[in-house]
């Protein structure tokens, strides 16, 4: 039964409701979608007691302002996010990161911004009062598909809050989000479509993370990756994180929003151990690219999915 709402006083630059995703439907052109950063959403979740599934707020470098109408509400922030707690009696709290908190009604939240990152989560013990779209709230508003009509949270928005069923304690956990330049890569099914020169490019020099990029894709600037064969082909499927390589000769790296067909050489895939970093550069951000091995990409996958059950095993 829904008790209480946040009312969306600013809702910021990119805020949507999100969870893991949408599964089996790449034949019928739709994506994966779901959080850009996995840990750090799933972190949110634990942190207030929610299953690893529940809908919660991602925001994109200025997060939201939100009020509380109704009763006591316990929530945490995940990502490096600048926040803080306005109490209804005009005291400031300064935020932190990995840490709950618990507000009264007519208490705000205020989302300042990301800290040399992009993307943080906001999770509410008892989770947020949801439309499922094929199983998922995941909201992509290139398609307009998910909660919220598909549509990014607007200012004068009601999120419905569900009242949590377990009692609550306040936690904390000591977590660092380290950064990444180097971004490991697996071989393209188009890897041989570009020259000698190309391949030393893609290995060897480094690339800028240019400001077009969001939760459909991230183009990079940088030496030239030249084509040698075509730089069209037919039509193929893509997966999350797949390097295509168009005319000009800049890569651009497939998120979690991407399209699930595309007609420019593949010459490379960036490894999903390295993936939630990689969401997280900023525009302006150097990264340069390194082969592992299907069997190598296969070890950190699971070496990474260890790490994180480590990390939320510290929550419970």
């Amino acid at each position: 039964m829904t008790k209480s709402n946040f009312e969306v006083l600013r809702a910021g630059i990119n805020t949507t409701y999100q969870d893991l995703g949408r599964n089996n439907l790449y034949q019928i052109g739709i994506p994966f979608s779901g959080a850009m950063d996995k840990r750090n959403y799933l972190l949110s979740n634990n942190l207030v007691g929610n299953k690893n599934n529940t809908p919660v707020i991602e925001f994109a470098y200025q997060g939201p302002l939100l009020k509380l109408n109704g009763e006591r509400t316990c929530l945490a922030i995940t990502g490096d996010v600048n926040f803080n707690i306005l109490k209804k009696n005009s005291k400031i709290e300064k935020g932190n990161c990995y840490q709950t908190y618990c507000l009264e009604d007519g208490d705000q939240i205020d989302i300042l911004s990301t800290n040399k990152s992009v993307y943080g989560y906001l999770a509410a013990s008892g989770g947020f009062e949801v439309e499922l779209f094929w199983n998922s709230c995941s909201t992509n508003t290139k398609a307009k598909i998910g909660a919220n009509n598909g549509e990014k949270l607007k200012e004068g928005d009601s999120i419905k809050i569900l009242k949590s069923e377990k009692t609550y304690q306040l936690k904390k956990l000591n977590y660092f989000n380290t950064k990444i330049e180097q971004i490991r890569v697996i071989k393209g099914t188009n890897y041989d479509y570009f020259s000698d020169d190309g391949k030393k490019n893609f290995l060897e020099k480094k690339f800028t993370v240019s400001k077009l990029t969001d939760r459909m894709g991230m183009r990079l600037e940088g030496s030239k990756i030249e084509n040698i064969i075509d730089t069209n082909i037919r039509s193929e499927g893509l997966i999350k994180g797949v390097i295509q390589v168009p005319a000009d000769g800049n890569p651009i790296i497939m998120l979690s929003d991407h399209g699930t067909i595309g007609g420019y050489p593949k010459i490379g895939v960036v490894i999903s151990a390295d993936y939630d970093k990689l969401v997280q550069l900023q525009p302006g951000s150097i990264i340069k690219f390194k082969e592992v091995s299907l069997f190598e990409a296969e070890n950190l996958h699971k070496i990474y999915s260890m790490e994180t059950q480590s990390i939320l095993n510290q929550i419970r």
